[in-house]
């Protein structure tokens, strides 16, 4: 096992006891080298989703409820030189190990993520993709189910996510983006289930999201918009706002 771990993924997770190993292997796989430490960061306050993994080495991390106190938590536990911050139902490409410590040795960027893709064969998911692609490289403000990595110290030196309900991620790629700090956008698709927009119905859940991007943009806090959409963004589900 190295002793030096230039990389932790730190996976924030509320009833995922079904899924948790599966995402375990698909990470192992990843990563024969064993460069990836994995942290997973459960909101039960029962652990029932830490209960269930099986694979030994893994960090298992209680923590209060919440995307961002999850993440928060992981990040303090882990002991990674960089981060990557990434939802229970995201999978990685093939590459990403690689192409992340690559984006790192270019000491201008202090943050990065990926495009998205989305596990559906229907084609409004195509023109979702497309647009998310668009939209990251217009606004530099990626969402949390591209798979967010981030320099440790940097993290840790703006003071990591802002425990809030939801918007999280983009309130935390907001202030790196007036810092006047770079992102890199790899162009490699991350994998998410569509099961929310399956669950809630495809534009019912566009159209809710669309509406939410909207509200914070205009001033509307993240604590009322949880209160506005049932808090949408329990940890470890999708909380994509595409």
């Amino acid at each position: 096992m190295n002793t030096h771990t230039p990389l932790s993924v730190i996976i924030p997770v509320l009833n995922e006891a079904a899924a948790i190993n599966g995402l375990i292997g698909h990470l192992r796989a990843l990563d024969p080298g064993r460069d990836m430490e994995i942290v997973v960061v459960d909101g039960d306050p029962a652990g029932s989703t830490l209960s269930a993994v099986r694979e030994p080495g893994i960090v298992l991390v209680n923590s209060k409820r919440g995307r961002a106190a999850q993440m928060n938590a992981g990040a303090a536990r882990a002991e990674g030189d960089n981060l990557l911050f990434l939802h229970a139902d995201t999978r990685l490409p093939a590459n990403a190990v690689t192409s992340i410590l690559n984006a790192f040795g270019d000491r201008e960027y202090v943050a990065g993520c990926f495009d998205l893709g989305i596990e559906s064969s229907k084609w409004y998911f195509r023109i979702t993709e497309r647009y998310v692609a668009w939209r990251t490289r217009v606004t530099r403000i990626p969402f949390g189910d591209q798979a967010i990595f981030i320099r440790r110290e940097y993290f840790e030196r703006i003071g990591g996510y802002r425990d809030i309900p939801i918007m999280e991620d983009v309130e935390l790629m907001r202030r790196i983006r007036g810092r006047g700090d770079v992102l890199c956008i790899i162009p490699d698709r991350v994998m998410t289930s569509a099961r929310r927009w399956e669950k809630e119905g495809d534009l019912f859940a566009t159209f809710r999201n669309w509406m939410l991007q909207f509200l914070y943009f205009i001033g509307v806090s993240p604590e009322r918009l949880a209160r506005f959409t049932g808090n949408i963004a329990l940890a470890g589900r999708s909380a994509t706002v595409v």
